[in-house]
């Protein structure tokens, strides 16, 4: 009874043990995924975020850099990721004035035995909390919200792509898309 509760959970041996999943025989494929994290905050934070006028220096500039060592440090983090060799990482802002928000996106990519889901994921995660950590002194009430997978290519799985939000804000179900 059991082993039926695990099957087909990749992660899980049949006794529901956790491992890491053998990619031995799978093929090299160039693979992508993009993530992000949005930080909602006080308009003022955001004015001096944009005006490099943080005491701890530039904001996006050392998150950027801390969301790239991320990528290549999420093995470190994640116990069950494979270490992967990463062909490139970019992190990307978005600052919108109305809303009062900062949004991290990151792409990462890799030719290689398995996706880099979890780089970006990592990456777009920790460059959100640096910047918490740089602008904290300032505003201690910024929220992390939205840190999610936005798309992620390559593999026997395909393209897929997060559908958009619908008019009342529910997010209709993702799907894999055909390339």
């Amino acid at each position: 009874m059991r082993e039926a509760s695990f099957r087909g959970l990749s992660h899980l041996t049949p006794e529901g043990e956790a491992r890491m999943v053998d990619v031995s025989a799978k093929a090299e494929t160039a693979r992508e995924a993009v993530a992000r994290a949005v930080l909602c905050m006080q308009p003022a934070t955001l004015q001096k975020i944009k005006a490099g006028q943080v005491k701890k220096g530039d904001v996006l500039g050392v998150a950027r850099t801390a969301g790239i060592l991320a990528a290549k440090r999420t093995p470190d983090l994640i116990p069950l990721c494979h270490p992967l060799r990463i062909t490139g990482v970019d992190v990307s802002f978005n600052r919108d004035e109305r809303a009062s928000t900062l949004t991290i996106e990151t792409r990462v990519r890799t030719v290689d035995k398995t996706g880099v889901e979890m780089e970006a994921l990592t990456a777009a995660a920790v460059a959100a909390l640096t910047v918490y950590d740089m602008v904290k002194a300032v505003e201690k009430g910024v929220t992390i919200t939205e840190v999610g997978l936005l798309e992620k290519s390559g593999g026997k799985s395909g393209h897929w792509i997060r559908e958009r939000a619908s008019a009342d804000g529910r997010r209709p179900a993702s799907r894999a898309r055909a390339r």
